[in-house]
């Protein structure tokens, strides 16, 4: 085929124009790249890794239970006549609750009053024909036998009249059983019997049960391998123990809120429940609004033990890859990105907690993350880091 010398020239022109732009095109994206020529690097802000002191704690699962609990019960036999109180309503203590039918017990009071009574005229004539036979007996004018009996008819009053006290203070104790109170303060539940029902004629019969809720428990448990694992970190120096004055407990309610007042502890169990492993704890809450009620769920937020040499970073900084591993990117020496693999499976608020991995000085990327890739140069710009918080471990 033939080909004219204008058509070769246009052919020449078109491929060199080509060339050119690519060229000018792989020159424009070789500025663009960081750290290029007459390109400056790329500005990243870096917190540096500094040791500080941490609180450590623990979030634990428990149960919210009542400081006291009282079964109110009919201690009389007898008809309900009246409730007084107004179920779900805070009643203080001594406060009248219920009135038992009192009149069977009135009578029984009254006949122990007799019975007291007529011990009490037979005692005081045993007492004068005690005292007649005592003068008559010196004279020899009645038998020794005779002034026995009447000594000892004496002794027989005495003990009557005793045996008749004792039968008025019961009597008078049943009578007061028919106006039944409130032992301690609290709320107090639903009633149990109705007005006209028969209570206390075998055994005490269960009326409504009073719980006080200020202040009030948390029952939790930690792991006994948890306490070990503490208990050897304290011994090797690794951690301090809280102070018994200093430490605290926050409670943390089922949707998520933390409870305003702080609690304290109060006890930890000496046995391990051996169906679980678990130890049981004890905190104490104030709870005056009465917004905490018993057999809620809530979780303890419990101070145990101070780290001295926490290496924390902010927690933009960590990067989770699809196995679980935890990854950060640093600034080496020679301002160079690094990827470095870590360990921090504790949450301090907006800080984890690095375990393994990383060592003071280290310079961590917190900002422009998305504009870098390991071994580009980069320039560090220092940023603030975030307040120190109370760490929460296993989160």
């Amino acid at each position: 085929m033939h080909i004219n010398r204008h058509t070769s020239l246009r052919l020449i022109t078109t491929a060199t124009l080509a060339a050119v732009t690519v060229l000018a095109g792989c020159g424009e994206k070789q500025a663009q790249q960081p750290g290029a020529a007459g390109h400056p690097p790329q500005e990243v802000g870096v917190v540096t890794v500094q040791p500080e002191s941490l609180a450590l704690s623990t979030e634990l699962p428990g149960r919210l239970n009542p400081y006291r609990v009282s079964e109110v019960r009919a201690r009389a036999a007898g008809i309900v006549l009246k409730q007084v109180f107004r179920e779900g309503s805070d009643v203080k203590q001594g406060e009248l609750l219920f009135r038992i039918d009192p009149a069977p017990l009135q009578a029984s009071l009254l006949s122990a009053q007799a019975a007291l009574a007529k011990s009490e005229a037979t005692l005081a004539q045993a007492k004068l024909q005690e005292g007649r036979y005592k003068e008559l007996v010196a004279v020899n004018a009645v038998s020794k036998q005779d002034y026995d009996n009447a000594v000892a008819a004496v002794k027989q009053g005495l003990a009557d009249v005793a045996a008749g006290k004792a039968a008025v203070q019961t009597a008078k104790l049943n009578l007061g059983y028919t106006t039944v109170t409130s032992p301690i303060p609290g709320r107090i539940g639903k009633a149990q019997v109705t007005e006209g029902a028969l209570v206390g004629q075998n055994e005490p019969t269960l009326l409504a049960t009073v719980q006080q809720l200020d202040p009030i428990y948390l029952d939790f448990t930690q792991s006994s391998t948890e306490m070990l694992r503490l208990r050897r970190a304290f011994e090797s120096g690794k951690l301090e123990s809280v102070a018994p004055g200093q430490a605290k407990v926050r409670l943390v309610l089922e949707d998520g809120s933390e409870y305003p007042q702080d609690g304290k502890l109060l006890f930890s169990d000496v046995t391990v429940d051996q169906s679980t492993g678990m130890v049981t704890l004890r905190a104490e809450f104030p709870n005056p609004k009465h917004e905490l009620l018993p057999g809620m769920y809530a979780r303890a937020r419990l101070a145990q033990a101070v780290d001295k040499q926490a290496l924390t970073i902010p927690q933009p900084a960590l990067q989770r890859g699809q196995g679980g591993s935890a990854t950060v990117m640093l600034v080496g020496a020679d301002n160079k990105v690094q990827v470095q693999t870590v360990k921090a499976d504790t949450a301090v608020g907006d800080k984890w907690v690095v375990i393994s991995g990383l060592k003071a000085g280290d310079k961590v990327i917190v900002q422009g993350l998305q504009k870098v890739r390991p071994g580009a140069p980069v320039k560090p710009v220092p940023v603030a880091a975030s307040a120190p918080a109370a760490a929460v471990q296993g989160q």
